[in-house]
């Protein structure tokens, strides 16, 4: 497809990145280490820490990983961390032994996380305190040989360390540990010499588990250049917008996920930035208490986030003089969200789009444009193409499957050959699953999906796994699950449900759901029917779901 998108780049933006200045994101740190020492890093409850301090605690958990676990270079290792100060040095101490992140959801369920460690092979895992219970119901169904606890209260000041050890014990949330775990509070005081690993640019950093173009979840192999582009992608677009080592960034959405990983943690702090870790942002009193207290520069979000800050009187209230720009990405960000935003904080939502396999950005609108819905201006060095079922290109305006090509995309999925080949043309293009058009200015548009991926709060839920797990219910004899159109979530669960237990209700299945699934592929609605619609070889219809209104049993 012709460029036709560069004619509507922004000034001084070139067509394509230079080659990556540095080798490995290890270097990146490393460098922003030096330059920014004395800056503050990232403040999560009430407590500062430095970048000098960020690269002694990080130094000192890769020399553990390497003196006493005795992991050396391509060795995988878990992170199942929400944000807090913890995981920045556990992501950076790892990077740094060479070793291959494997980045989990802290709220999984244990048949959730013992899909991923099966899968993986990692045999060094470090998890949440919290959550632990999870991991030991199926920890002995897996490799893992190595734990890491961290508790809230690691790396926090003093004050702020007997607060939160008293309200986890009032709460009731103070956990035994096993002695045969390391604690991470003893991690950090390791007094080995750490010793530098060399690295390049096509290492593998990153499994980033996904569920891809189809409902299996299976992981994209992101290297050190993949991100390292990304980056430098993204710091190309934005440059004109930032001041280096100025910015205070807004981290509400998870580290483990890409598009937190890549710009809010690598991005910003490549440029010296102020990062605000927010351990929990459904606690909207604490975390608007929080955006109150720090002038930030810029804030990404989903459109959920941005919806629930908005139900805020305090939030309405703040001064955002300060505030540049908001990023909108993980699900569409909806036309009255966008305007509702912009009326409050006189500021523009910046939409994007990315995936898992892209490391994760694809395309942006441009910082100083108004909002058009559009998921905006493919990044320098990022090709696309729009294609029907068989794989011709289409023009403009022609409705098509979005295929990418760039040197963010990912290698492949993670021991999957046959699905590696299914995602990528012969030319080398992505097949995101997306289907898009591209208008006469280069703007892309999402029309729809090609999958029955549902997105709900900005995570990606596949009615395959929330399907076989309602049908282990004794009481279910099968189910179909769709999603439907949303205004705070995007989508919102819908399951249809078969049943042969007449006593079975709604509440007993949402109950059920709870103790196997993550709360986002929890199903909003259950409506139990008499029969699910089908083809002729018995394969459920969810297009027929959507589309008819059934008898409700």
């Amino acid at each position: 497809m012709d460029k036709i998108w560069l004619h509507n780049y922004p000034k001084n933006i070139p067509e394509n990145i230079d080659k990556n200045s540095y080798s490995s994101i290890v270097d990146l740190i490393n460098d922003a280490d030096k330059k920014f020492k004395n800056n503050i890093a990232f403040t999560n409850l009430n407590t500062d820490i430095s970048y000098n301090s960020i690269a002694s605690y990080s130094n000192k958990f890769a020399s553990y990983l390497q003196n006493h676990l005795h992991l050396k270079k391509g060795n995988k290792i878990g992170i199942m961390l929400p944000n807090l100060h913890t995981f920045p040095v556990c992501f950076f101490g790892a990077l740094k032994c060479g070793l291959t992140v494997v980045n989990i959801n802290p709220l999984y369920k244990y048949r959730e996380i013992e899909s991923v460690l099966i899968d993986s092979k990692l045999d060094t895992i470090v998890v949440f305190d919290k959550f632990l219970n999870e991991l030991e119901k199926i920890i002995d169904n897996t490799q893992i040989k190595n734990v890491i606890v961290c508790n809230a209260s690691d790396l926090l000041s003093f004050s702020m360390k007997v607060i939160v050890n008293i309200v986890q014990l009032y709460k009731g949330e103070v956990y035994s540990i096993n002695s045969k775990y390391h604690k991470f509070s003893k991690v950090i005081k390791c007094k080995n010499e750490f010793s530098e690993i060399k690295l390049s640019e096509d290492d593998i950093a990153l499994l980033q588990y996904t569920g891809g173009t189809t409902g299996k979840s299976k992981a994209a192999i992101l290297t050190h250049k993949n991100l390292l582009s990304n980056i430098s992608q993204l710091s190309l677009w934005v440059k004109s917008h930032i001041k280096i080592g100025e910015e205070v960034v807004i981290t509400a959405l998870p580290l483990y996920h890409i598009f937190s990983l890549t710009v809010n943690l690598l991005y910003f702090y490549y440029i010296g930035s102020r990062n605000i870790l927010i351990t929990n942002p459904r606690d909207l009193k604490n975390f608007v208490r929080t955006l109150k207290k720090y002038k930030f520069t810029v804030i990404t979000a989903v459109n959920t986030l941005f919806n629930l800050l908005l139900t805020s009187s305090t939030f309405r209230n703040i001064n955002f003089r300060k505030l540049k720009f908001s990023i909108g990405g993980g699900m569409a960000v909806l036309k009255s969200t966008a305007n509702n935003w912009k009326k409050t904080t006189g500021c523009e939502i910046t939409q994007g789009y990315g995936l898992t396999e892209t490391s994760p950005i694809v395309s942006v609108n441009k910082i100083e444009d108004k909002f058009n819905s559009t998921i905006g201006l493919p990044l320098p060095s990022t090709e696309i193409s729009i294609r029907d079922s068989h794989g011709n290109e289409l023009g403009i305006g022609a409705e098509g499957e979005l295929c990418v090509r760039g040197p963010q995309v990912m290698g492949g999925y993670w021991n999957n050959i046959e699905e590696t080949k299914n995602v990528f043309t012969s030319d080398g293009f992505f097949m995101t699953g997306d289907i898009a058009r591209i208008d006469s200015n280069g703007f892309i548009s999402i029309v729809d999906r090609k999958k029955d991926m549902i997105i709900s709060s900005g995570f990606n839920v596949y009615p395959n796994e929330i399907e076989e797990y309602v049908s282990s219910h004794p009481g279910i004899l099968e189910c179909g699950v769709i999603g439907k159109e949303d205004k705070n979530r995007g989508e919102s669960i819908i399951l249809y449900a078969v049943r042969h237990d007449e006593d079975l209700s709604e509440s007993d299945i949402i109950e059920f759901c709870k103790k196997g699934l993550t709360i986002y592929k929890i199903p909003k609605k259950v409506f139990f029917i008499s029969e699910l619609p089908k083809n002729n070889v018995g394969k459920i219809l969810r297009r027929k779901l959507r589309e008819s209104k059934l008898s409700v049993k």
